[in-house]
């Protein structure tokens, strides 16, 4: 799936080389039927190359394996080896993706690749990063996952801690909503309502069941052709197209087919994983939200976070 080149000695990946498969693979020894509850990181370097959705700026990716506790770390190699760590605290301005920042330096759309850590239960790892955008390779995270298991994960020593959630925290703006409650495992149920025609829909998944790499990692980010020029106008888009995102128009799919009839849903769950990613760990409890987007995945973070009796570290999932 990931093809190997003289001038580099692990696997290298662009949109181009990657098979994408949705099936979920046989369970394997650091991902077997019972839960895991070691931490993880991979077994050995994956570099991507692509170019930046919304910069449209080249850029070179390498995921390297980290040690146990050191948790999820970007790392700007063009800013001699800046490093920035995947949580709340450095969640900079949020929009169209999520950013991070710290002392001024900046790591743009982080949604994807962390959304894809999740689902695979990655906990430590270092991410290589020559520019100030990830890349947006097909539009999902499916490109990712079909990466990390071509090079396989590594147990480690250390026992993972969960976010459990102890009481709901919530945050509103007018009829959009995101909750987080106590709960078993990793539950999500969310619902969205745009124009025609998307419409609205409604997704439910249990991470626990480890289903992410075939019904959530390859739902794409979309759009809709109207808006295009606009956003292209103001810098938002410049390495937006056909091959990475879903253009929607007002009478269908301008590049279609759909992956899933559900595809637009199912990708803003992806998001949704990713940006509550930022809590430091997996979440244990159930998330619901309503019409949210990253700048509330985020609120909500942050939100979770300040309130310390709002949840507690746990070694292990409770059943």
């Amino acid at each position: 799936m990931a093809k190997k080149t003289h001038s580099s000695p692990f696997p290298r990946v662009t949109l181009s080389s990657v098979t994408l498969s949705f099936e979920q693979p046989h369970p394997s020894p650091a991902r077997g039927g019972n839960p895991i509850h070691t931490e993880q990181t991979i077994e050995q370097p994956i570099e991507f190359t692509g170019i930046g959705l919304h910069s449209g700026a080249p850029v070179r990716m390498r995921l390297v394996p980290a040690p146990a506790g050191s948790g999820i770390v970007f790392r700007r190699t063009d800013l001699d080896n800046f490093e920035i760590a995947a949580t709340g605290r450095n969640v900079a301005r949020v929009s169209y993706a999520t950013s991070l920042m710290r002392q001024g330096v900046l790591i743009s759309t982080t949604e994807h690749l962390l959304s894809a850590l999740i689902g695979l239960a990655i906990d430590n790892l270092i991410i290589e990063v020559d520019n100030l955008e990830l890349p947006i390779l097909d539009g999902s995270a499916l490109p990712y996952v079909c990466a990390i298991r071509s090079v396989g994960l590594r147990p480690q020593r250390r026992r993972r801690e969960y976010l459990r959630i102890l009481h709901p925290v919530e945050v509103r703006e007018g009829d959009k909503f995101i909750g987080v409650y106590p709960g078993t495992g990793y539950s999500i149920d969310y619902a969205i309502d745009f124009p025609p025609p998307i419409g609205r829909d409604r997704f439910t998944l249990d991470l626990a069941t480890e289903t992410y790499g075939a019904e959530i990692a390859p739902a794409r980010t979309f759009g809709y052709k109207a808006d295009e020029q606009r956003l292209r106008d103001m810098g938002l888009i410049r390495g937006a197209g056909p091959e990475c995102a879903i253009l929607v128009t007002a009478t269908g799919i301008e590049n279609g087919p759909l992956r899933f009839p559900n595809e637009f849903v199912r990708h803003k769950v992806l998001d949704l994983i990713g940006d509550l990613a930022l809590a430091g760990r997996r979440i244990e409890g159930r998330v619901v939200a309503e019409r949210a987007g990253h700048a509330m995945h985020t609120a909500l973070v942050r939100r979770l976070l300040a309130d310390r009796s709002a949840w507690e570290l746990a070694a292990h999932r409770t059943h």
